[in-house]
């Protein structure tokens, strides 16, 4: 009969205008998942992967990506002698250090009793922050292009302080070369280690990574 209803359509039929997963439409969270990589790619490393990479290649001549070496994650360490007799000295240095990484550092404590220092074990002497990833490239991008310019007489930074295996450590002695940093608001001027951890096995191949990055070594 031609009035017969099609079985086919008259139980779990779907509505109209809306696409099945055969369909092969994404699912909505698949677009955008609110996620800090979905919304934001840093410079640095965009640069990276399109430049860095195939010149590093070309002048080891590394035959596999894996073999290129790259950025693992950069530590930043403050420490504060003065901490012994003024706490707030480096709950300052604390707040500082968050402002110039956008990461809440931890606070780092005597491993030993020194009584020449009037060091306690477990007393708070100073504070660290470990970046990875999106963070590390954004604070080595930052390091490089703004606040190392800024040192008085500049340069360029030593090329002999790696230790060996391609990790490189940077020793600054003011925190005001950051921009983060307001000098009306500072407590006491410190300085600073930034040690640069990467996956190179020698000097030479992470002074290469680090200078195809911008990192502006002296000549």
């Amino acid at each position: 009969m031609a009035d017969a209803k099609d079985p086919k359509k008259s139980k779990g039929a779907k509505p109209a205008g809306r696409a099945s997963k055969k369909d092969g439409a994404p699912a909505p969270q698949a677009l955008d998942d609110g996620s800090e990589e979905s919304k934001f790619k840093p410079r640095l490393r965009d640069m990276y992967r399109e430049q860095v990479i195939p010149a590093l290649m070309k002048e080891f001549g590394y035959k596999n990506l894996m073999q290129v070496p790259k950025l693992e994650r950069i530590v930043l360490n403050v420490g504060m002698s003065e901490a012994t007799q003024n706490v707030k000295l480096l709950e300052s240095a604390a707040t500082e250090l968050g402002m110039i990484t956008g990461q809440k550092p931890v606070i780092t404590k005597a491993k030993k009793a020194i009584a020449g220092f009037k060091l306690r074990q477990g007393m708070p002497i100073g504070t660290k922050v470990t970046l990875r990833n999106r963070r590390m490239y954004e604070f080595f991008d930052r390091l490089v292009t703004l606040a190392l310019p800024r040192i008085r007489d500049f340069r360029g930074v030593s090329p002999k302080a790696f230790d060996g295996r391609g990790n490189y450590t940077l020793g600054l002695k003011e925190q005001l070369i950051f921009p983060e940093i307001k000098y009306d608001e500072v407590a006491s001027i410190h300085g600073m280690d930034i040690t640069i951890v990467t996956t190179a096995r020698t000097n030479d191949e992470g002074k290469a990574l680090l200078r195809q990055l911008g990192m502006p070594f002296r000549t």
